[in-house]
């Protein structure tokens, strides 16, 4: 009896220890708690730009992870985007810019670096494109529908009360007038200006050469070449291995991946309650945001 009594403790124990390890390896597959990869040597970091630029925050946590890290010697910013959201892709440029200050940076342009994605890489050490990338198009957008025939063929009257002539400017329930039209071009007009100038300043080009081709122009890499807004035709492996050069790695430099963001739960939960709300709010509203696209 007692034989059993001890098996059955030393067989719950096991259990416990089972499954205290298991928990440890979900928590930090979940939590992302560990680098992407162990650093034993100088290494390259690896950020990637992916899809719409609709929040900077993600991108610039992990430029700032790579720039305190003393075993990272430069990194690789991998863009693959049309572009999006004026402010976020303002945000990124700036934490471009100040990294390259402090560290080499090396675009490599994928298929498709445009406006936006275009915009945060005009500040890196080095921009390589691949000969048929699809970049520049630099410019800027609002797009705006109108509804208001709809509404009255179904007979949906709407009532607006406002405290200014403007305040509902590019509603879809009724039509621009000239006013608000002129208005919203000087607001292009300025962000437009503010693109020019940040390309320039990226690219170190006379603002004069830049305007004649800001035009909403899209570019092969080989014409961004010829026109000094990239610096190489490459690959991805290219930009790493010129990564490694310059920040004076011999040999192929260990490509270092961010670590994972961490879970809030708490955020996810909140996220889950407002999520589809705010989901239908921003499709309604993303025809008042400038974008870079």
């Amino acid at each position: 009896m007692t034989k059993k009594i001890v098996l059955a403790a030393v067989g719950i124990t096991v259990f416990i220890v089972v499954l205290f390890v298991g928990c440890v390896f979900i928590a930090k597959a979940l939590l992302g708690t560990g680098d992407g990869k162990l650093v034993e040597k100088p290494g390259i970091g690896l950020v990637e730009v992916k899809g719409m630029i609709l929040d900077s925050r993600e991108t610039v946590r992990q430029l700032r992870y790579f720039l305190k890290k003393d075993d990272i010697k430069a990194v690789v910013l991998r863009v693959d985007s049309p572009g999006g959201v004026v402010a976020p892709s303002q945000e990124i440029y700036e934490e471009v810019k100040k990294f390259a200050s402090k560290k080499k940076i090396v675009v490599s342009m994928g298929s498709l670096a445009a406006s936006g994605g275009y915009y945060i890489s005009a500040p890196a050490t080095l921009i390589y494109a691949n000969p048929g990338t699809i970049t520049a198009s630099i410019g800027v957008i609002i797009k705006l529908s109108n509804i208001e025939a709809l509404m009255d063929k179904i007979g949906i009257k709407s009532t607006v009360i406002k405290t200014g002539k403007f305040k509902d400017s590019g509603s879809p329930l009724r039509q621009l007038t000239a006013e608000d039209r002129a208005m919203f071009q000087a607001v292009i007009d300025s962000t437009h200006n503010q693109f020019i100038k940040a390309v320039a300043s990226g690219r170190k080009l006379p603002e004069a050469e830049v305007r004649r081709i800001a035009d909403g122009r899209v570019l092969s890499g080989e014409q961004a070449l010829a026109l000094k807004l990239v610096d190489r035709l490459g690959t991805f492996q290219d930009a790493i291995a010129e990564a490694g050069k310059l920040s004076g790695i011999k040999g192929d430099p260990e490509v270092i991946l961010p670590p994972k963001k961490k879970i809030n739960y708490l955020d996810l939960l909140s996220d889950g309650v407002e999520g589809s709300f705010d989901g239908a709010l921003n499709k309604v509203g993303q025809g008042l945001q400038l974008m870079y696209q």
